[in-house]
């Protein structure tokens, strides 16, 4: 069941999760996603190419913060836009992987619409990696 927009307010957080990535992560969505860019698996790539290491894939950040508003909003089937600017990359460790922190507020409501948008920041080693990452979603 979607959340009522009567009882929603512009600051509430909507959703807070910690989600850690690992390399395997990388492989799975690596296969899921067809995008087999080394940069992503292999340490000697990333460098060479002037990275300070493996980075996740750009739209696997992109998805992680989306599944927050996906979550609370009721499904993917209620999401009517999403939008980020990506700002910094996600360094994985082949150790210890990488942890994402992402946080979920409301930024906007229109009654008219049945619609909030969700601002989501997404945090990595203290860090916004995220810039503008902003789901509408329909709520009723």
């Amino acid at each position: 069941m979607s959340p009522r927009i009567s009882e929603l307010s512009v600051g509430d957080v909507v959703s807070e999760r910690t989600v850690e990535v690992s390399r395997d992560s990388l492989v799975r969505y690596a296969g899921a996603s067809g995008d087999f860019n080394p940069i992503h698996y292999r340490d000697d790539v990333a460098g060479s190419v002037g990275l300070p290491g493996v980075l996740a894939h750009g739209m696997l950040t992109m998805g992680i913060a989306a599944e927050a508003a996906i979550d609370w909003a009721g499904g993917a089937h209620r999401v009517r836009d999403y939008q980020v600017r990506f700002t910094r990359p996600v360094v994985v460790d082949p150790e210890t992987g990488a942890t994402l922190e992402v946080i979920g507020k409301i930024g906007a409501l229109d009654t008219e619409a049945g619609t909030a948008r969700i601002d989501l920041t997404v945090r990595f080693g203290g860090e916004t990696v995220l810039g503008r990452a902003q789901a509408v979603v329909s709520v009723d």
